[in-house]
């Protein structure tokens, strides 16, 4: 009976036919009044029947307790059900059998088929899992293949329409994507940009450069990409079900839709979208999660793609910023060239004035040097008679052949300017308006441009000199008229003294010697011209104080060196980053001249250190660098850190002045963890500032320690700047009071930063790096808005709130006009803030600092001068600024408290600052007092205010809106 079962099963092609042979068998056996078989690849996932019918849900259910069993086999009333695979597996199948009645018994029948359709239907199964495997393993090559081929894209050359061109094809290899757009979302402007779009429907062109809103498509199935940040997939019916709110369709509808978002850290930055409009074109959740996938990394390809595009966008910025200043220097080199003509031409008048020559050639070397300066092709010399009635011309080149002869004095263009004796610069226009006013009447052919300008001797006009063409080719300017009028003065000049000369032989031995040396000036000339030219690829190349190369030449020879280590290992080489001790000191008390020549002293003595082929370099400031191009070990780069300490440090002179200095040294030894130039001067560009830290007139040796300090560095101004965005720097204030009675007039508001972690932390903490990572102006306005704030309660009965600011504020010219803002928006008076400056500001910017100082104070803010007496001011500079307050160091008020000579000069010191005070109508304030005794010293001196710890600390402001705060005292 089962013989024509087995051979069925032998022949059928697939699991559908093994199937259908089990069922059609198990109930043409009569073993069961209806039989089902039940099978999946994925069990429960895509689960099949045979015959295909809707299956109920007892059905599945005996199904899954078979397939639990231990023994495969499962009854549930009427229902039996026998697992005909491993319940290990997710490739099963199940037989489910209906009988009549209940509890049905097994028969030998039924167990006989039962073996045989196991045995066929579980190498079904396998043969449709492995088919299953070569398809996902097809379509993961296909990826694989696609992403590298975006990946390419994205590394090539090609524009980004070529590219987005590019991608279009890559997705169309994976599914269907005749209709295909990427579009760019900007959170900032809440706005996005269709960057590509190919649609065989929709044919409206996009401009890819145009930011749309994305209100403008609100309700969409794009919009709804960005909103949700989840992919879309399916009929317009099954879209409209899947979105979180209704739904717009914008442009033509598909018959399939499949959009995914482009993420980036969970933040949407774009979406990509394929449609169909034909019928049998769908899109399964395979192509979905492919495309989710494959968005990732076109997302990539296009930042990259758009980084390249923005780096090649500044390199062609920086190409034609140094096109126009390669064209301004060619202007200047111009401009120059054209006043050595001039001068050139001056010398050469002169020369001929007291020449030996012919008054022809006189005549004619004077055109020369004209013709040599503007358009002389048509040239006159006309002079005045000595009895002054007849206009003579003893010079003339035209290109008409015209003559020239002498005639009476009349109306014509010559005689006007000798008339009037200035200049004349007249188009064919302007000599018809003077010829119909009767100011000239015309002689000889009329000229499209004349110039005249008078020859005015020692005493008065003696003539003219002219030029003029007869085309429109060749006009003249204010510029010619301007070098035409000056040269006429050494032409008149030279008439003047020509008419007094009296042998022609010498006229012309000094006119053969004019000759000559114009000869060797034109040499000159050109030579002069290539040493510019040298000259000018020098200053390229090469420091303008000192002459040393510069930080470019250091770094195009540091790149070629370090081509050669890679080629050679063995040859190593080192770098020395020097930078001048205290270099600012010199250049704020002794002057930059004096600086200046302190720099140029230090290169020389830095070059007499070296050898060849060593290099010496001023990288900018009072920075040098030392190559050593063959330094093998450490020791080798010691010994010159230490010859260089040592010549620097021997004394010098400079602007009739004394001076030692020392230089802070850092080495870096180059090997191969080194790949650029500015990674080595990095490193001991990092040792040199561990140096000065040290101590100063030292070196260090770049190691992986310092590696680490540079980081530390880094995550200590990122944490400062975080600080700023969470906005941790509040003041706290400590009150000036008057010593008399320690009532309070005013509070100085004092920098504190609340870290997260570290807790409360004082300014000598974090200021240093603050001021050189750029952020403490940023801190300083924090700080200011919040001082401001909260000095409307804390003035509620008068005073003042005093603000430190620092120099860099200064530097900022509108630096007094947004104080005066943040005053008035915080409701306060101006005579309710002053400001604090240092000694060392009223040194670096004095103009511009005044004229800020005069424009708060006639507003109503006043200044204070903080710690007087520790900087390097005078009272030149004191007297120049409208400063109200001076405020003594205290580390004067603290030398009042020792014994002896400590004691008497610092009490000679306050005394002084209390005097000048008084001369100059200033206040005075204490700083730093901490005992009774310096109180009642600093008030028997006559210092009327101080503050410090003797009366309070600094506190946050809720402290002094407590209770037992203190008032202020009018």
């Amino acid at each position: 009976m089962l013989a024509p079962f087995r051979n069925e099963l032998l022949l059928a092609a697939d699991v559908e036919s093994v199937a259908a042979a089990i069922a059609t068998h198990a109930e043409g056996l009569g073993l069961c009044q209806e039989a089902t078989v039940l099978w999946a690849t994925d069990w429960p996932a895509q689960r099949h029947s045979c015959p295909q019918r809707v299956v109920a849900t007892d059905r599945i259910a005996v199904a899954d307790a078979a397939l639990a069993s231990a023994s495969g086999h499962a009854v549930q009333g009427r229902l039996q059900a026998f697992a005909l695979t491993g319940n290990d597996s997710t490739a099963t199948a199940v037989l489910v059998l209906r009988h009549e009645n209940a509890h049905p018994v097994r028969s030998p029948h039924l167990d006989g088929l039962l073996d045989t359709a196991r045995a066929r239907i579980g190498e079904a199964l396998e043969t449709v899992a492995l088919r299953r495997s070569v398809a996902r393993l097809e379509q993961a090559e296909r990826l694989q293949r696609a992403l590298f081929a975006i990946a390419d894209l994205a590394g090539s050359e090609r524009d980004m329409p070529e590219l987005l061109r590019g991608v279009h094809r890559i997705i169309g290899s994976l599914m269907y994507a005749e209709n295909f757009y990427i579009a760019l979302y900007d959170t900032g402007r809440d706005a996005i940009r269709f960057i590509y779009f190919v649609d065989s429907i929709d044919r409206d062109l996009l401009d890819s450069a145009q930011w749309l809103p994305l209100k403008k498509i609100e309700r969409g199935l794009t919009w709804y990409l960005v909103r949700d940040r989840r992919p879309l997939m399916g009929t317009t019916t099954e879209l409209a079900q899947q979105v979180s709110g209704p739904l717009t369709i914008h442009g033509a509808d598909s018959h399939d839709w499949l959009g995914v978002p482009m993420l980036r850290g969970g933040v949407v930055c774009g979406a990509v979208v394929v449609q169909s409009y034909v019928e049998g074109a769908r899109y399964t959740h395979e192509d979905q999660a492919l495309l989710s996938f494959v968005a990732t990394h076109i997302l990539t390809a296009l930042e990259r793609k758009q980084s390249q595009f923005e780096l090649e966008s500044r390199v062609a910025s920086r190409t034609r910023e140094l096109a126009d200043a390669n064209r301004v220097m060619s202007l200047e080199v111009e401009e120059r060239q054209r006043g050595e003509r001039l001068q050139a031409a001056l010398y050469r008048i002169a020369e001929l004035s007291s020449g030996d020559g012919s008054m022809e050639e006189f005549y004619a070397a004077v055109h020369g040097i004209v013709g040599g300066l503007i358009n002389a092709q048509n040239f006159y010399i006309a002079l005045i008679s000595e009895d002054g009635n007849m206009l003579e011309f003893p010079y003339h080149v035209d290109e008409l052949k015209v003559d020239y002869p002498s005639r009476p004095m009349g109306l014509g263009s010559t005689e006007y300017v000798i008339r009037t004796g200035a200049p004349l610069l007249a188009d064919r226009v302007a000599v018809r308006r003077n010829q119909l006013e009767g100011g000239i009447l015309a002689s000889g052919p009329p000229s499209h441009c004349w110039l005249g300008v008078p020859l005015t001797g020692s005493e008065a006009v003696i003539g003219v000199v002219a030029v003029q063409s007869y085309t429109t080719e060749v006009s003249y300017g204010p510029r010619d008229q301007e070098l035409l009028t000056f040269v006429s003065y050494h032409i008149a000049t030279a008439l003047e003294r020509r008419r007094a000369a009296q042998s022609l032989r010498a006229a012309n031995a000094r006119l053969e010697q004019r000759v000559e040396e114009r000869t060797s000036e034109l040499r000159h000339e050109i030579s002069q011209r290539e040493q510019a030219e040298l000259q000018l690829k020098h200053q390229v190349m090469h420091d303008a104080l000192t002459g040393l190369p510069n930080r470019r030449y250091l770094h195009d020879r540091l790149e070629r060196i370090l081509a050669r280590m890679r080629r050679q290992p063995e040859r190593r080489f080192a770098v020395l980053y020097m930078d001048v001790d205290r270099f600012k000191v010199i250049n704020d008390s002794l002057g930059h001249l004096a600086g200046d020549e302190v720099l140029q002293e230090i290169g020389r003595r830095l070059t007499g250190c070296v050898r060849e082929p060593d290099v010496v370099a001023r990288l900018g400031g009072d920075e040098f660098a030392i190559l050593l191009e063959d330094a093998g070990d450490a020791d080798t780069a010691i010994g010159m850190a230490r010859r260089v300490i040592g010549a620097v440090a021997q004394p010098m002179r400079a602007r009739e002045h004394d001076i030692s200095s020392s230089v802070s040294v850092g080495i870096a030894l180059a090997d191969d963890r080194y790949d650029t130039a500015e990674e080595l001067l990095r490193d001991a560009d990092a040792a040199m500032y561990r140096a000065k830290g040290r101590g100063r007139s030292r070196f260090e040796l770049f190691d992986q320690n310092l590696y680490r300090e540079a980081l530390d560095l880094l995550a200590a101004e990122g944490d400062l700047r975080r600080g700023l965005h969470r906005r941790e720097y509040h003041p706290h204030f400590q009150p000036i009071v008057r010593l008399s009675n320690a009532g309070v007039v005013g509070y100085e508001a004092l920098l504190r930063w609340y870290h997260p972690e570290r807790g409360m932390l004082a300014p000598g903490s974090f200021v240093q790096v603050a001021e050189d990572s750029g952020v403490l102006e940023a801190i300083d306005w924090q700080v200011f808005e919040a001082s401001c704030r909260a000095a409307r309660s804390l003035l509620r009965d008068g005073g003042y709130v005093a603000l430190n600011v620092s120099p860099r504020h200064f530097a900022n010219s509108d630096f007094d006009t947004r104080l005066l803002q943040l005053i008035a928006a915080s409701g306060l008076e101006p005579n309710a803030i002053r400001i604090e400056v240092t000694e060392g500001a009223l040194l670096q910017s004095p103009d511009q600092l005044g004229a800020m100082l005069q424009r708060l104070q006639k507003a109503g803010v006043h200044a204070a001068l903080d710690d007087f007496g520790t900087g390097y001011s005078s009272l030149s500079h004191i007297h120049r600024f409208p400063l109200r307050v001076l405020k003594i160091d205290r580390s004067f008020v603290a030398g009042l408290a020792e014994d002896g000579e400590t004691a008497r000069v610092s009490a000679s010191v306050v005394r002084a600052v209390i005097a000048l005070a008084r001369s100059l109508e200033m206040e005075v304030v204490a700083e730093g007092i901490e005992t009774e005794h310096q109180r009642q010293t600093l008030q028997e001196m006559g210092c009327e205010y101080g503050q410090g710890y003797l009366f309070a600390r600094p506190q946050p402001i809720d402290y002094w809106l407590g209770e037992d705060a203190w008032a202020p005292v009018p």
